[in-house]
């Protein structure tokens, strides 16, 4: 047994290092054609002079905006749209929006199989829309990159779909926790984002984990380790909880607005009538009109993020890019373009709680000294709610930020969100949880049918009708014909079971005309199959099955410890009671997940009245 679990883990461990070392390298390369692709189309043709985060050589001393050719901001998105789309439409039309819904996607209804063109196209198409100023985000295509990888050394390596799947996840966890750097929160992503409800994939976390701590290495040992953001210093005070927790509640509304928005114009889109290869240059080019009056929303927007923790940025500018940065992300994705919503909804959530912070500070100056704390904890609490990764944005947000002060603040802020942002999500290939996965019905019918007795799928004792062994097959075939069950147990003279008959069995020598013949002959002793599987009634369903399968047979006998026949399974008694199991099971999760809201509710009820 020990050598088979360290036969395991030393896979997992080899496993997940190829693929984080692989991953990590994919991060290096997209993170250093992002800068190129930025520095020639916003840098040397529109003369953009963007800000950078701490983390890439950002200082935060400059506020102003500086762009020498503004009017190129209209057409220089345009461009970049029209030829991702090109890229995208004629290659690898999965590459198209936020890749991370792809990567749900294969991970629930394609076996963990990802293209092997499509990392490569995402990769090109997505450096092309954020270099070019189209708002969107690294997350997406580094999650494809990754994920891409872990998905073909699945193939090559002839693994089975669950593995497939693992290393889908570990390569999406290697790609994330790399570029953000933010190992844990990368691993954490990975196997949260693809279900809407509190719910993991518990067998990838480690393999996950290995691959984004090898990955990050690889990405910090060419660039930097260091976090992404730099922040203020926070002293915790127990009074600052009410204001974080209603800032956590500020941000449902809009991120309800960023959803909603984004899919609507994402739908519009796929209703145009027009090739689709062109759709990414109109939403670029709608999206550059937005730039020329705020140039602040272009690609990631980290440089401005950077400016809004520093606390250089005022309440009304704050709120109109928190505004800005919706619609610019909804027009460069939703119209086919290339890219990830993370860094934008950090972006947003960010520009709010900055606006909330400053304000909050503003009206009680003596009880909020750190404001800009506010748009730390924005960043993350307005990713749980859009994204339904409350662990992950948590421990992504304190590992970008590299501020573990604000832990716990945030894991009320964020709690409060998450909680009360209801069933919308940006990433619409989530399942509600497990039991809802393709992925994992097969191992969902077997654990529910474990739990399942033959007792609880049917009522024992039934009335089962007998028959001796010297009974001719004409009286039988009249008495089979008044029972709705087909199997029947034949009993000796002394009324011990011998055997059982099967009703198709005299149906077919009925259909064949045989019965005037042999019907008054034969007796049911003739037929009787005297090995016949047998079920008791505390046996499970798992069982019942296999049985079901192995044998053919639509109907098993229940014989209990006297030996007596108490009753008769079918197959379709025990899918009807799988099917009331599972029902239940929903209803419990639905409730569970209700609970808190409703108590809410019942609660501010009770205070009106």
């Amino acid at each position: 047994m020990e050598q088979v679990e360290i036969k395991h883990l030393g896979k997992w461990l080899f496993l997940g290092a190829i693929v984080g070392i692989v991953s990590g390298a994919g991060a290096v390369f997209f993170h250093w054609l992002l800068g190129v692709t930025g520095d020639f189309f916003l840098g040397r043709l529109v003369g953009y002079m963007m800000p950078k985060p701490a983390g890439e050589g950002g200082f935060g001393n400059v506020v102003e905006v500086i762009v020498r050719h503004r009017w190129l901001l209209v057409l220089v998105p345009a461009l970049g749209g029209l030829l991702a789309g090109l890229l995208i439409y004629t290659f690898a039309p999965e590459a198209e929006g936020h890749g991370t819904d792809a990567v749900i996607e294969a991970f629930h209804r394609k076996r963990g199989q990802v293209r092997p063109i499509v990392p490569v196209i995402k990769t090109l198409a997505s450096a092309l829309t954020i270099g070019t100023g189209g708002s969107a985000g690294r997350e997406g295509p580094i999650a494809q990159i990754g994920s891409g990888f872990g998905s073909l050394l699945g193939r090559l390596l002839r693994l089975s779909a669950r593995d497939t799947r693992i290393l889908l996840l570990a390569g999406t966890a290697g790609g994330i926790g790399s570029i953000f750097r933010a190992p844990l929160g990368g691993a954490l992503f990975a196997v949260e984002v693809l279900y809407r409800h509190p719910d993991f994939e518990s067998d990838a976390i480690i393999p996950s984990i290995i691959s984004a701590i090898f990955a990050y290495v690889v990405f910090g040992l060419v660039f930097t380790f260091s976090p992404v953001f730099e922040t203020e210093y926070y002293v915790f005070h127990a009074n600052d909880l009410f204001f974080f927790g209603l800032l956590g509640l500020v941000l449902v509304p809009f991120g309800f607005v960023y959803v909603r928005t984004f899919y609507r114009v994402r739908d519009y889109f796929r209703s145009l009538r027009i090739p689709n290869h062109v759709k990414p240059m109109i939403g670029g080019f709608v999206t550059g009109l937005l730039l020329f009056f705020f140039p602040q929303v272009a690609g990631t927007s980290y440089g401005w993020v950077q400016l809004a923790l520093y606390g250089r940025l005022g309440v009304g500018l704050l709120l109109a890019l928190a505004i800005a940065k919706i619609v610019a992300t909804s027009l460069t994705i939703g119209s086919g373009g290339s890219g990830g919503v993370f860094a934008p909804s950090l972006a947003i959530g960010a520009f709010i709680g900055g606006a909330f912070g400053q304000w909050i500070h503003n009206v009680f100056p003596n009880m909020v000294t750190t404001p800009t704390a506010f748009a730390v904890v924005g960043m993350g609490s307005f990713f749980a709610a859009v994204g339904k990764v409350p662990l992950a944005s948590l421990v992504m947000v304190v590992e970008m930020t590299g501020n573990y002060d604000l832990l716990v603040p945030m894991t009320l802020a964020l709690s409060l969100s998450y909680l009360f942002s209801g069933r919308w999500s940006i990433y619409e290939n989530q399942v509600s949880s497990r039991i809802d996965s393709p992925a994992h019905q097969g191992e969902l019918i077997m654990d529910v049918m474990e739990q399942i007795r033959v007792r609880d799928a049917i009522k024992l004792p039934m009335k089962v009708v007998k028959f001796h062994e010297k009974t001719n097959l004409v009286d039988a075939l009249r008495k089979a014909a008044t029972v709705p069950y087909h199997c029947f147990p034949v009993v000796d003279e002394s009324g011990k079971i011998r055997g059982f008959l099967f009703a198709e069995e005299l149906r077919s020598l009925l259909y064949r005309g045989e019965m005037d013949v042999l019907g008054p002959i034969l007796i049911v002793g003739d037929l009787i199959h005297d090995r016949i599987p047998k079920l008791s009634p505390d046996d499970d369903l798992k069982k019942a099955l296999a049985l079901f399968i192995a044998t053919g047979h639509e109907e098993l006998p229940v014989i209990d410890e006297k030996g007596e026949c108490v009753g008769i399974l079918s197959h379709k008694e025990l899918i009807n009671a799988y099917d009331r199991a599972i029902v239940k099971h929903r209803a419990l999760i639905r409730e569970e997940n209700e609970r808190p809201l409703r108590n809410h509710r019942q609660r501010n009820q009770n205070k009106k009245s």
